[in-house]
């Protein structure tokens, strides 16, 4: 829970200083080209956040490897998440900030999970029926995970739509076991 408190908190500062400098798109690719780099090897992110080095051997990490790839706001927005011991947050940062961008261009990401992988015209009505609920456009995440038997959830931001059958099951096993038998 934190972790998403102060990604949020982090991730909204960056966009609103891009946003007035006028540089989100230049940060979007800048700053989200940082996903592989942080999410997919985690030996640059272990080493900004090992207690036993020191501050300044961190700052010259960062100012090595990123200085002259990232704009300048990104590098002192770097070097604040390592100074305020933050780093190890910068994947939920990067998810943070990839989602205030797409709300900034009028897209809403969606996560469905389904027992089984959607059709292509499966996809694209549940994408026409999104669009219709939310009035953006609508990137979808699709994710199969089999133990929810059937149906759909859907992940929206603010919002969870559970038409899953194990979702079913359990709201009937619930209230079976509240009914007394005599």
């Amino acid at each position: 829970m934190i972790a998403q408190e102060v990604a949020k908190k982090y991730a909204r500062a960056l966009f609103m200083s891009v946003r007035e400098k006028g540089l989100v798109d230049q940060a979007e690719e800048q700053f989200l080209g940082l996903r592989p780099v942080v999410v997919d090897d985690d030996s640059l992110l272990n080493f900004l956040t090992a207690p036993q080095i020191p501050e300044d051997k961190k700052a010259g990490l960062v100012h090595a490897v990123f200085a002259d790839k990232v704009d300048r706001l990104i590098l002192e927005f770097l070097l604040v998440l390592v100074d305020k011991h933050r780093v190890n947050f910068l994947p939920e940062i990067l998810d943070e900030f990839d989602r205030l961008v797409k709300i900034e261009k009028g897209i809403l990401k969606a996560t469905v999970i389904t027992a089984v992988s959607l059709l292509v015209p499966e996809q694209e009505q549940l994408s026409k029926e999104l669009v219709a609920k939310t009035g953006l456009k609508v990137e979808l995440d699709l994710k199969v995970d089999p133990s929810i038997i059937g149906g759909m959830i859907v992940i929206l931001h603010n919002e969870i739509i559970d038409g899953s059958i194990r979702h079913y099951l359990e709201t009937i096993e619930e209230q079976l076991s509240s009914v007394r038998v005599h």
